[in-house]
């Protein structure tokens, strides 16, 4: 049997705060040549705002990483694995001298290159004199609209800074703001030595990146049908063994938890995508081209994904002070729920001297009580009020004291779960475009610096046609129903856009998938879940992996640090959708059907 030439990539985080051992398990575990580490959502850059603040000058990246490094460094020097990781953040200069550092104490030979170019927060101006509007991507409105201070401003880079490091000659490549994807896609292309307009191949190493960016997402966390799962005790990470024409495995180690599936991979296709032209910095992967073939336990084959030129802009992350927020949460137990919490709101507002002082005030009642309960909890419902204000003493103490000094003068049978507390800052999310010959990566390797251009700037006008073949989903005509919870046929995952949200649906056979396809168009979804009611929804369809995909806008306000709802990031949105009773045919769930 011959072998073909690959590179194993695996990756080892998908947030900041994943399992810090995740990254020793994976360089001991079994054979990998590249290592990966995704930390940074839209919100940690906030938080490393924060840290920088509170901290210095110095700060600013993502020190959990110094401690995996420690337990890495020498078996990855020994093995020849290399490292890439946006553990950077904001300071990735920074960082790559504390790696240094520990290289010199534990006298290791690792090189370290670090790359620079995404922080424009100093550049804001001089590109708004040049015609830069820096214009919402959901709202179409300028930035100079929002009255907000700028925190951070950070484009998203692409993958050929990385390559350039590692052609320099570094074993480790520092990586600031950067695609997730770019960290797999970057490895990739210096292996093989694809070239620029290698755009197939590129969106192969593109979806390979998307699909383990999220560490155990893709080996059985967070998974629907979880039920598939034999276990969850030492949860094995994802490795892409990625193959010169752009095809790859994903793989896991041996003797690991969790599960691999095109399940499981599907999923991960599907998290926090809008469009299935998935855009990146230098390629568009067409997610709608792809194959996906089981070849075993816990091994997926991918393979045909269509690429194309990337648009001639980068996205930017831009992080604004919204202000400051606080909230409380009362439980109101029995009857005259409503009743109860109309009682309290009142007269707390009354307190406080009435909602206009407040920039934003929010209101919610969770109705989780039940009719003639079986246990005191079941008797209870939530009551949650928050409000916004740039003044941070309206929305600190006094605000929650306002509310315990009702707590004997108001509804019976008062009481909360928290404890009053001060007000806290707040970040507004505001995703935004420049055009991409504003965008240069500085490359920081052995005293020099080296510029790389984005590709936009390089390569002429291509065709952008993927090629995508257009697939015709039959409809078929039931006549016996019966009504069960439509997560018995469908799976799902959803997550945070920045303001927005993902819902993305999959099901098992193709036949169920004709069934969904022509039952859940947009009306259907938004009568089902009636909250959603008053969002602007786009589906689109992936019949080549049996999916769906909702791209619910503005749903999630300002991003996850702003927006006042129990689930912040949407990540339950899907369970949510699994647990509503459908009529489903019942040929499709193990009946006949005459």
């Amino acid at each position: 049997m011959t072998v073909r030439e690959n590179i194993r990539i695996a990756n080892c985080s998908g947030y900041y705060g994943d399992k810090l051992s995740a990254a020793k398990d994976l360089v001991e575990g079994g054979p990998v040549d590249f290592l990966t580490g995704d930390y940074l959502a839209e919100l940690t850059m906030g938080i490393l705002y924060s840290q920088r603040l509170k901290r210095g000058a110095e700060m600013g990246y993502v020190g959990t990483f110094l401690k995996q490094y420690k337990d890495i460094a020498q078996t990855c020097q020994s093995k020849g694995i290399k490292i890439v990781v946006n553990a950077g953040g904001l300071n990735p200069r920074s960082m790559a001298g504390e790696l240094n550092k520990i290289n010199q104490e534990l006298s290791l030979d690792m090189k370290v290159a670090h790359i620079e170019g995404d922080d424009i927060v100093g550049d804001l101006k001089m590109l708004k004199d040049k015609g830069e509007e820096f214009l919402h991507m959901d709202k179409n409105i300028p930035l100079s609209s929002s009255g907000c201070q700028v925190l951070t401003a950070n484009v998203y880079l692409g993958a050929w800074g990385i390559v350039k490091a590692l052609d320099l000659g570094a074993d480790v490549v520092v990586c600031p703001r950067v695609t997730d994807a770019s960290l797999v896609i970057g490895p990739a292309a210096w292996k093989f030595g694809w070239k620029r307009n290698d755009f197939d191949k590129l969106a192969g190493a593109l979806a390979a990146g998307h699909i383990i960016e999220c560490g155990a997402q893709t080996t059985g966390g967070n998974y629907a049908f979880f039920e598939e799962v034999e276990t969850f005790k030492n949860i094995g990470y994802p490795i892409a063994e990625i193959y010169e024409d752009g095809s790859f495995m994903i793989t896991k180690h041996e003797d690991t938890g969790g599960l691999i599936s095109s399940g499981t991979v599907t999923a991960q296709l599907l998290y926090e995508i809008s469009s299935p032209d998935y855009i990146n910095p230098d390629v568009i992967g067409h997610f709608g081209s792809l194959s996906l073939e089981d070849l075993g336990r816990d091994k997926v084959m991918v393979t045909g994904c269509k690429g194309s030129p990337p648009n001639d802009s980068h996205k930017v992350c831009v992080n604004l002070a919204g202000g400051y927020r606080n909230g409380m949460e009362l439980i109101l137990t029995g009857l005259d729920i409503e009743e109860k919490a109309e009682t309290f709101v009142t007269a707390l507002f009354d307190l406080l001297g009435g909602k206009d002082q407040f920039d934003e005030v929010t209101i919610d009642l969770h109705r989780t009580d039940k009719a003639n309960p079986k246990t005191h909890e079941e008797a209870m419902a939530m009551l949650r009020i928050d409000l916004k204000s740039k003044d941070p003493n309206l929305v600190g103490r006094l605000f929650t004291a306002k509310i315990i000094e009702l707590a004997l003068a108001n509804y019976p049978g008062f009481f909360s779960k928290q404890p009053p507390g001060p007000g806290n800052p707040f970040v507004r999310y505001w995703p935004t475009l420049i055009d991409s010959k504003y965008v240069s990566e500085k490359i920081h390797f052995s005293n020099q610096e080296h510029i790389v251009l984005p590709t936009i700037t390089e390569i002429n006008e291509i065709s952008r046609d993927a090629g995508v073949s257009e697939i015709k989903i039959g409809k078929q005509d039931y006549t016996e129903f019966e009504t069960i919870p439509f997560g018995r046929i469908i799976g799902s995952r959803s997550g945070d856009k920045g303001g927005c949200a993902n819902l993305g649906v999959w099901t098992k056979t193709e036949e169920i998938y004709s069934f969904v396809f022509h039952y859940l168009t947009v009306d259907q979804l938004k009568s089902l879940l009636p909250d959603l009611d008053k969002y602007d929804i786009e589906r689109y369809e992936l019949p080549n992996i049996y999916s769906l995909n909702f791209y619910i806008k503005d749903i999630l306000e300002d991003g996850a640090s702003s927006n006042t709802k129990v689930d912040a990031l949407a990540k339950s949105l899907g369970e949510y959708l699994r647990s509503k009773h459908v009529n489903v045919p019942k040929k499709l769930i193990g009946g006949v059907d005459d």
